[in-house]
């Protein structure tokens, strides 16, 4: 999915730009085509592009933090007809849960978990399994949703919302800027981003709220995406499905079957007319997560096995070795040395 990756390149751009900054100059440096940029066809981004956009856009601002302070600044409006269903609920709670909802229509970055509960509620951001969180561009762009979440309601309430406590996994470097525009001292906490927000907020009411205007906007979103649905492949469904579901653990065949209301034996044999199996589909979604934890470093190989789905290590390591004919201690040792060459 590349089209809210263009937004955001589009809205992170259009910031810099405020900030005296050419565009046509960042995005020659970072080999971005703004002409195809600024055109309705799909623009696809390489990770070392999105980093080189991030740590020169960081440069030609003289701003280390600049995905908190393009937070700070950005607009619902930006957002298109998801920032309007979010204008237009009727209280703070419910437009955290359209936020949530809608959130793959803004970014294929991370996915939104609200949990509301009689004291506070939270707000997580649980980052796609194979997003690099290494990276300085992951780190400036948790930065700057976890602000725009904080700050995108500004002006449409009668009170500032205030979070009890904030969570991020790294030090932050600038503690009273990061505790200035995020309201709270951010605390640190391994793999974690989240806001806990007193419960009073929750249904604290939204100024723009409009029924009428959210009920045909949503209308439109759900013709959009069961247009989407029927044009993908089955195959395409699931594989997707797996991926977008594997930040614990994978799925079971028979999980997968029952979020698509089917039984395992007609998932299998809708699969097998598209010419792939469920195990085939599982092995290349354990393929690709294998090979981003052992490239981050953040994972323990017996970790990795379980979090696949391997009862036992060794079978674990006899699907890694046929996927790449390699044990995934030597390839974690091979991509720690090239790190440190």
């Amino acid at each position: 999915m590349n089209k809210p990756q263009k937004q955001l390149v589009l809205n992170l751009l259009a910031y810099v730009a405020q900030r005296d900054v050419s565009v046509e100059h960042l995005c020659k440096q970072t080999g971005i085509d703004l002409t195809r940029l600024k055109g309705e066809d799909p623009v696809e981004f390489k990770p070392k592009q999105l980093e080189k956009l991030w740590s020169t856009a960081s440069q030609f601002t003289e701003d280390p933090l600049l995905g908190l302070h393009f937070g700070e600044a950005m607009q619902l409006a930006a957002l298109g007809i998801v920032g309007e269903i979010i204008k237009s609920s009727r209280t703070v709670g419910e437009a955290l849960q359209q936020a949530a909802s809608l959130c793959y229509l803004v970014t294929d970055l991370f996915h939104l978990e609200i949990h509301p509960s009689p004291k506070y509620f939270s707000i997580r951001f649980i980052p796609h399994p194979l997003a690099d969180k290494s990276s300085f561009a992951f780190r400036q762009t948790m930065d700057f949703f976890m602000v725009f979440m904080l700050h995108e309601l500004d002006g449409l309430l009668l009170k500032k919302i205030n979070p009890s406590a904030v969570y991020i996994p790294h030090s932050s470097g600038h503690p009273k800027e990061y505790e200035r525009v995020l309201r709270c001292a951010p605390q640190q906490k391994a793999n974690e981003y989240s806001m806990m927000v007193d419960h009073s907020y929750w249904e604290e009411p939204i100024l723009t709220a409009n029924y009428e205007i959210q009920t045909f906007l949503l209308q439109k979103v759900s013709e959009e995406r069961q247009k989407k649905t029927q044009s993908a492949s089955f195959r395409s469904k699931i594989y997707e499905h797996l991926m977008s579901n594997s930040y614990l653990e994978l799925a079971s065949l028979e999980q997968v079957a029952a979020n698509f209301n089917m039984s395992s034996r007609n998932l299998q044999r809708k699969l097998k007319n598209e010419g792939v199996s469920y195990q085939q589909l599982a092995d290349k979604v354990r393929k690709s997560l294998s090979l981003y934890y052992l490239e981050s470093g953040n994972y323990q190989i017996k970790e990795i096995s379980y979090l696949l789905g391997y009862n036992e290590l060794s079978a674990f390591t006899r699907a890694f070795k046929r996927w790449t004919g390699d044990t995934p201690g030597n390839y974690a040792s091979k991509k720690t040395y090239s790190k440190n060459a």
